[in-house]
């Protein structure tokens, strides 16, 4: 199976960082700041969060490209794994 979370979540991450770093963008300056010692908290976390879903993204493209780049795995159905080992 292809499932990698890192996909999804990544993307997640990537669109809710970047809609919180855009508003942060647009209301920098602003009086609802005040209350939060001028700290621009929405442009803050937004570029966090938008650090953390390029990773997840960049991870999974690596992961994607290392299992591509390996040679395929093809057990012989001649044998079969044993659980015990040999010569008991």
């Amino acid at each position: 199976m292809g499932l990698d979370i890192r996909l999804p979540l990544g993307l997640l991450f990537l669109v809710t960082g970047g809609m919180m770093a855009v508003y942060g963008l647009l209301t920098h300056g602003s009086a609802i700041y005040r209350k939060s010692l001028g700290i621009d908290i929405n442009l803050v976390w937004g570029l966090v969060l938008l650090l953390f879903g390029v990773t997840m993204l960049l991870l999974a493209y690596l992961d994607r490209r290392r299992l591509a780049a390996a040679p395929p795995v093809n057990p012989s159905s001649d044998e079969v794994p044993s659980s015990r080992p040999r010569g008991h």
